[in-house]
């Protein structure tokens, strides 16, 4: 079972970017659950989250499900 956050090390090999830039994504994601009222974590973010801004589907629902 996968966790609820994703940390800096899977940003990185999911999007294939630097460490730095990881980091970046994950407190610009972070910062916009803040400024919905969610409580975050540094370093790490929503994995939901990330999928839905990144894909606009989980990437556990099948392809023929999304539309």
């Amino acid at each position: 079972m996968q966790s609820v956050f994703i940390g800096m090390e899977e940003v990185r090999e999911t999007l294939n970017i630097s460490q730095a830039e990881a980091y970046r994504v994950i407190k610009r994601l972070n910062d916009e659950l803040a400024e919905k009222g969610y409580l975050i974590v540094r370093g790490r973010t929503n994995r939901k989250y990330l999928e839905d801004r990144l894909y606009h589907v989980t990437l556990s629902t099948p392809l023929s499900a999304a539309k």
